[in-house]
C-alpha cells in the first residue's frame, strides 16, 4: 500500500507540472488583460507602466519560470483585479464551493442509493418504473434551466426558500460554513438539490444495476438457504458489494461537483470558486484562472488517490492483485 501511495504521489507531481505548462501557455497566450484593466483614455506611458507592473512585458517562458518559482513558495501570482494573492482569493471561496459540493453529494447518495436499491429489488413495480423515469429526466434536463425553474417555484411563487447568497455562516473548528445555521441550510438547499440532480440519477441507476446483478449471485442463494431474512441479505451482504462501484464513481463525481459547479453557483449567485472563475474569465484575470485550475486538478488527483485506497479496503481482491504484482 505504501509503495502504491508513493507511486501515485509521483504521478500527481508529473500531472501537475504538465497541467501547469498547458494551462499557463493556453491562458497567457489568449487576450490582453490591459485592454480591460487600463482605461482607453490612458496614454502609452501609463499603459507601458501598467504592463511592466503586471509582468506582461517579459517573454512567456520567463513568466512561466517566475510562476513555477512562486508556486514552490506557495505563491501563484497576484490577481490583476483584486490586487491580492490569487491562491488566497481561491482559498477564501473554496469553503463555499466545498460545502455546496458535499451537500449535493450527500443528497445524491442518501436519496439515490435507497431509490436505486428498491428499483433493483422490485424492478417490475410501478414505483420502480417511476424512479427510473425520473432518473432519465435527471440526466436530460439542463442544470441551468432546472435551477431557474426551482427559483421561480420555490423562491418566487411559494416563497419557501431564498434564491441567492450563502446565508448566515458560523465557524466550526476554524472553518466557516453555512451548514450549521438554519438560515445557511435554507440558502444551500436549492443550489445543492440543483447540483445533485444529475449525480442522484447516476447513483440511482448504479445502485439499481448492482442490486439486480448481485441478487442473482450464488452467495445470495446460499444466504437464503441458510435461513437469513431478505432484509439481512439485502442490507448486509448485497449492500456491501454494491458499495464497491458506488464508492469509485461517487468519489470521482465529487471532483466533478467541485469543478463543474460553475453553472449552479452562477444561477444562484453562490459565492464560491465557480462564480469567481467566471468573473475572472470575463476580466482576463490570468493568475486567478491558473490558480483555480491548478487547485482543481490537485483536488481531482487527491480525491482519486483516496478513492483507490478506499476501494482496496472494500475489495480484498485489489490488495491480492497488488501483492502478486
Amino acid at each position: 500500500m505504501t509503495v502504491f501511495i508513493i507511486r501515485r504521489l509521483m504521478q500527481t507531481a508529473i500531472v501537475l507540472v504538465v497541467m501547469s505548462m498547458i494551462v499557463f501557455v493556453g491562458v497567457f497566450a489568449i487576450g490582453d488583460p490591459t485592454a480591460i484593466l487600463i482605461s482607453a483614455d490612458s496614454d502609452m506611458i501609463e499603459r507601458e507602466r501598467a504592463i511592466a507592473a503586471l509582468g506582461l512585458d517579459k517573454p512567456l517562458w520567463e513568466q512561466y519560470l517566475y510562476f513555477v518559482g512562486g508556486a514552490f513558495r506557495g505563491d501563484l501570482g497576484k490577481s490583476f483585479v483584486f490586487n491580492m494573492p490569487a491562491l488566497q482569493l481561491i482559498l477564501q471561496r473554496l469553503p463555499a464551493t466545498l460545502e455546496l459540493a458535499f451537500a449535493a453529494l450527500v443528497i445524491a447518495i442518501f436519496v439515490g442509493v435507497p431509490l436505486g436499491m428498491y428499483a433493483g429489488y422490485r424492478p417490475e413495480s410501478p414505483v420502480s418504473k417511476a424512479i427510473m423515469a425520473g432518473s432519465i429526466l435527471g440526466f436530460s434536463l439542463p442544470t441551468f434551466w432546472v435551477g431557474l425553474m426551482m427559483i421561480m417555484v420555490f423562491a418566487v411563487q411559494l416563497g419557501w426558500l431564498p434564491s441567492t447568497g450563502r446565508g448566515h455562516t458560523a465557524t466550526v473548528f476554524g472553518v466557516t460554513t453555512s451548514l450549521v445555521t438554519p438560515d445557511g441550510l435554507a440558502h444551500v438547499l436549492l443550489p445543492a438539490v440543483n447540483l445533485a440532480l444529475l449525480k442522484l440519477s447516476l447513483v440511482c441507476r448504479l445502485a439499481r444495476a448492482g442490486m439486480r446483478e448481485n441478487m442473482l449471485m450464488d452467495y445470495v442463494k446460499f444466504a437464503r438457504a441458510k435461513g437469513l431474512t431478505a432484509r439481512r441479505v439485502v442490507m448486509v451482504h448485497v449492500f456491501k458489494n454494491i458499495l464497491i462501484p458506488l464508492v469509485t464513481v461517487t468519489g470521482l463525481e465529487l471532483g466533478n461537483l467541485i469543478a463543474f459547479s460553475v453553472v449552479t453557483e452562477t444561477v444562484f449567485a453562490w459565492p464560491g470558486m465557480g462564480k469567481l472563475i467566471i468573473d475572472s474569465i470575463n476580466n482576463l484575470d490570468r493568475p486567478v484562472i491558473v490558480a483555480y485550475l491548478l487547485v482543481t486538478v490537485s483536488m481531482f488527483v487527491f480525491i482519486n488517490l483516496a478513492v483507490d485506497i478506499l476501494y482496496s479496503v472494500l475489495d480484498p481482491r485489489v490488495r491480492l492483485s497488488e501483492a502478486k504484482g
